[in-house]
């Protein structure tokens, strides 16, 4: 029998299952497939902490399934990747890729899991990632983690992959899955789809349940999808989005009739779209400017009206009120999951885990130490008046006084900035490099975010992001869907052993 030509760069959901449904692909022969571009690339990396023993396993029931009662849905068979700090009731481990949770395995999958599960994905591995969702220490290596190490980005080996859901977003890339999961709190999801040329999308607060996910800030925590294009991330989205009883907050989308995510993918739906340009988030590299400028003309020839020159709260206005917040929220929300780890386990409480990696401090803090993991330790309450305040606070900035005036003001369809700037070198000695980006003000509000490849400086991805208000992600998916369709720039990486500039960008 002649083994299938499968090639994920070309391929999408869509494509998959009508090959399926022919016949001329399994859920096994493209899960092998999968395998195969792991074993083959990873090594290079660094993208996978752990693979299912029991992927192979789970792809021959879903295909005697898909004989004998049909498919159940469009990710029928699929193999995807989670980010190892999503619970899974299974043969692998939930660490966050720490040390500390080494031996860790949940008694039961995180609510993502158990609707991916449903929805017929092969769950193939625990994805690496910045230790603790990049929450340890002003100085990290995004992408690097004790259990784990430093995940690379494939454009360029040397250069970071962004984080923290690294590990996830240089996995579509490459090409080892069909789509993958990551989670954000303030970027997480965005930067690293950006710096991998492919699409993430941070949902709004209440799409997706946060059970089973090790927290950060349960403010703007949220699991979202990581796929190469804007019509596969969503389709995982409308898997993954639902109510769930474990989690309040979803109780919010399920009110606004937010869970049924339709997407008509219209090449023409920015035909008359209103597009605002965050203008003071973009100048902070003139090479980055250019691709936006290219990107704009795209929006232009596609029909869109550009909204020029809006000033959208800054960043740097928002991050001490939500860093106040983060620090609070992490030290209640860690503190609540690590009470129910297996009790032979050496952590069960953040300050557990602050007093493992100093006694294992060789293995767990050999570039950096946990300065915001300690400052966190240092927190009230969630009933402290300082932190409330600064919720408040966080919430008026980036929500009434931020994305919601801008969209309200000018009529709006969504705003658009740089996602992030290009991939930073790796530097286990100062840290990330990063020059700046769009993230702040949609993952602070709890709004929806999509980012899209814009082009490539010098070779290394750039990434756009559109943003707008609390449930909006069906008219911004249409409108990133229509945008890739007009702007087709993404090519898969090959694995340069290092960043070179052209000869002559050189001087």
């Amino acid at each position: 029998m002649t083994t299938p030509v499968i090639d994920l760069d070309v391929e999408t959901i869509a494509s998959l299952q009508d090959r399926m449904a022919a016949g001329n692909i399994t859920a096994r022969s493209l899960t092998e497939h999968c395998l195969a571009r792991i074993a083959a690339h990873d090594g290079k990396v660094n993208a996978i902490l752990e693979l299912n023993p029991d992927a192979l396993t789970i792809a021959d029931a879903l295909d005697d399934e898909r004989r004998n009662t049909g498919p159940r849905g469009p990710l029928h068979g699929l193999p995807v990747l989670v980010k190892d700090n999503l619970d899974s009731a299974d043969n692998m481990m939930t660490t966050a890729g720490s040390l500390a949770l080494v031996g860790h395995h949940a008694a039961r999958d995180a609510h993502v899991v158990e609707r991916l599960r449903a929805a017929g994905a092969v769950l193939l591995g625990k994805t690496n990632l910045s230790e603790w969702a990049n929450f340890r220490s002003s100085r990290s290596s995004s992408g690097w983690s004790s259990r784990g190490g430093q995940v690379r980005n494939p454009y360029a080996l040397d250069r970071s992959p962004g984080g923290s859901s690294s590990g996830s977003g240089v996995a579509v890339a490459c090409g080892f899955c069909v789509a993958a999961i990551g989670t954000e709190t303030d970027g997480s999801i965005v930067s690293p789809s950006a710096m991998a040329s492919i699409v993430g999308i941070k949902p709004s607060l209440g799409r997706v349940s946060r059970s089973g996910i090790i927290p950060i800030a349960h403010s703007q925590d949220t699991a979202g999808p990581m796929a190469r294009n804007v019509a596969d991330a969503m389709a995982v989205l409308r898997a993954i989005s639902g109510p769930d009883p474990r989690d309040g907050i979803t109780q919010r989308g399920e009110d606004r009739g937010a869970h049924d995510i339709a997407i008509e993918l219209n090449p023409d739906a920015l035909q008359g779209a209103r597009i605002g340009v965050a203008r003071n988030y973009c100048g902070f590299d003139d090479a980055v400017d250019d691709i936006i400028s290219q990107c704009l003309t795209d929006l232009e020839n596609a029909g869109a009206v550009i909204v020029d020159d809006l000033h959208l709260t800054p960043a740097e206005e928002i991050r001490p009120s939500e860093l106040r917040v983060m620090m609070t929220e992490f030290k209640a929300g860690l503190n609540a999951y690590l009470a129910d780890v297996e009790p032979g386990l050496p952590v069960h409480s953040l300050a557990d885990l602050i007093a493992f990696n100093a006694e294992n401090q060789a293995e767990t803090m050999p570039y950096f130490g946990q300065d915001i993991a300690e400052r966190s330790e240092q927190q009230g309450s969630l009933t402290d008046p300082g932190y409330i305040e600064a919720l408040i606070t966080s919430k008026r900035l980036s929500q009434d006084e931020g994305i919601d005036k801008l969209v309200s003001e000018h009529t709006l369809d969504a705003l658009i900035a740089p996602t992030t700037c290009a991939p930073w070198l790796i530097d286990w000695i100062n840290g990330d490099n990063r020059k700046g980006g769009s993230a702040c003000p949609a993952a602070v509000s709890g709004y929806p975010s999509i980012t899209v490849p814009a082009g490539y400086m010098f070779g290394l991805p750039i990434g756009l992001s559109f943003f707008s208000t609390a449930f909006s992600e069906a008219r911004l998916g249409a409108l990133a869907h229509a945008f890739q369709q007009q702007r087709p720039i993404r090519h898969p990486p090959e694995f340069a052993g290092h960043f070179k500039l052209p000869k002559n960008e050189a001087g």
